[in-house]
């Protein structure tokens, strides 16, 4: 009543009638109200849907409608069967026997969040739900393994076209391939001390394996080679002698040429060179070539005196002479 005479004092303002005249009017707005109301429940009663109740009654928002007809059930023509109550139903039923959401759903085809409303006050025992929990284990060992293997699969596949792009490789590849090995794996004099030897210290076989094809083409003998192996102290000594004798990984092997000063200095010589060697077109090079071990002194022109050298020439037989 209240709010009906404040909207009909505002009313008053613009039509200019009296504040009687105007509380009169939001009183009979109240009656119709309350009338219609009373008539949209009755309508309700007798089985009509919240949309023809608002048609007949000329009430624009059904939400009004709704209002009006709260606590009184839609007519059972208006409800629409849920096709997917069986579904549920059998949802329900296989969570009781302890399955898995994935195991129901190959079943059901519902969506994860539709089972996760529908199975969430469905009780599962203790032992149901070790049962599960350790079918998730199960299920993410399988796919680690399956992406384990899909992934070996890949690099060897990957691999096995690399290497397929090498071919061959001639004695100036592996004598330069040989260098920059050394030089990168080996050991370097230090500023401080003027002694000097060739020793390679690895773990990789397959590398070791390479620097002794180097060490052959230059001409160092097996005589001249000493190796032992570098473990932990509580490891099996013997055990990683029969691992490097089948070229397998165990600890580090280091191999060591000796009587190989002159052979270091000609393979400080070799790594200026190839680096001499190297395309200088936009790069800037400060000063001499330089390892580890400090600068080395004068030029050189490769692995071949006479002439410029590139990384292209064609094979040369490098004999004994070169590394004595």
């Amino acid at each position: 009543m209240f709010s009906g005479v404040v909207r009909a004092q505002t009313f008053v303002v613009f039509i200019g009638v009296s504040v009687m005249d105007a509380v009169y009017i939001g009183i009979m707005s109240c009656e119709r109200h309350e009338r219609k109301k009373e008539k949209a429940r009755e309508l309700r009663w007798l089985g009509f849907s919240t949309p023809q109740i608002a048609k007949m009654l000329a009430v624009k928002s059904p939400r009004t409608i709704s209002d009006w007809t709260e606590g009184i059930p839609n007519p059972e023509w208006t409800k629409r069967p849920n096709a997917k109550d069986d579904l549920r139903e059998i949802a329900r039923a296989m969570r009781l026997e302890g399955r898995s959401y994935r195991e129901i759903r190959a079943n059901v085809p519902v969506s994860k969040s539709s089972l996760s409303l529908w199975l969430k006050d469905v009780p599962i025992s203790d032992e149901q739900r070790k049962l599960l929990l350790q079918k998730q284990v199960d299920g993410r060992q399988r796919r680690a393994t399956a992406l384990r293997a899909r992934r070996i699969a890949t690099d060897r596949r990957v691999a096995d076209a690399a290497a397929a792009d090498i071919g061959s490789v001639n004695e100036r590849e592996l004598f330069i391939a040989g260098i920059i090995l050394y030089w990168a794996e080996g050991s370097k004099r230090k500023p401080w001390s003027a002694k000097s030897s060739v020793k390679f210290i690895n773990s990789d076989p397959a590398l070791t394996r390479f620097y002794l094809a180097w060490l052959r083409l230059i001409g160092i003998g097996i005589a001249r080679l000493t190796a032992h192996v570098s473990i932990h102290e509580t490891a099996d000594a013997e055990a990683a002698k029969v691992y490097w004798s089948e070229n397998s990984y165990f600890g580090c092997l280091t191999i060591t040429v000796r009587r190989s000063t002159e052979l270091y200095r000609r393979i400080a010589g070799w790594w200026q060179g190839i680096v001499a060697a190297l395309p200088t077109e936009g790069v800037q090079v400060a000063g001499s070539v330089t390892g580890s071990t400090g600068p080395f002194e004068g030029s050189s022109q490769g692995s071949n005196p006479c002439r410029p050298a590139t990384l292209f020439d064609p094979p040369t037989t490098y004999s004994v002479a070169r590394a004595s």
